[in-house]
């Protein structure tokens, strides 16, 4: 049987997603995303974190921001983007203690972190969010707009602004050490 000890009732949250606001959310917990996040998947993490080590300037500012672990797909004519699923987290762990010391307040991907990137997320007042994978095409309704921002010259890699409206998630680690694969 399983256990539910959170509300399924979903909780909207405005990005860009404050150290305060995060703080508040709890693993278990879904949510609806409405505002901007920023698309990045393994090459585009790779520059952003050589960018930060070189002190080189950044595409964009990393205080506040979220990051999706996806790399959208052509859209088809007359649609803003084409699917948007997401990419298994775990991949971006060797990246994400940088771009969290650097400000990047929450990410979305799917399965679960590193117990490194897991105590990150305490320390800096950051949350990481789960979304449905496989879902890629559904989860595409919900972007309202997409810009492509950074590098790209790598394609579907690319760096790209999202503008989202009641984007599905599930908080999966906290910034409490909470942890809804293991809860």
């Amino acid at each position: 049987m399983c256990k539910q000890a959170i509300s399924t009732a979903p909780i909207s949250l405005t990005l860009p997603l404050t150290r305060a606001r995060a703080c508040e959310l709890r693993a278990g917990q879904q949510a609806l995303l409405s505002g901007v996040l920023y698309t990045a998947r393994d090459a585009a993490h790779q520059r952003l974190v050589a960018a930060l080590a070189s002190g080189a300037p950044l595409p964009l500012p990393l205080e506040d921001i979220t990051i999706y672990y996806t790399g959208p797909t052509p859209p088809r004519p007359g649609a803003v983007i084409g699917a948007v699923g997401p990419t298994t987290a775990y991949r971006m762990d060797a990246y994400t203690l940088p771009l969290l010391r650097a400000g990047v307040r929450a990410t979305i991907g799917k399965g679960a972190r590193s117990a490194a990137v897991r105590a990150a997320l305490q320390e800096y007042g950051a949350v990481y969010f789960a979304a449905v994978g496989g879902a890629g095409a559904l989860l595409a309704a919900c972007v309202t707009a997409c810009t492509p921002l950074a590098y790209t010259e790598l394609g579907t890699e690319a760096i790209h602004r999202l503008e989202v409206r009641a984007f599905p998630v599930i908080v999966a680690h906290d910034a409490q050490g909470g942890n809804a694969y293991r809860e």
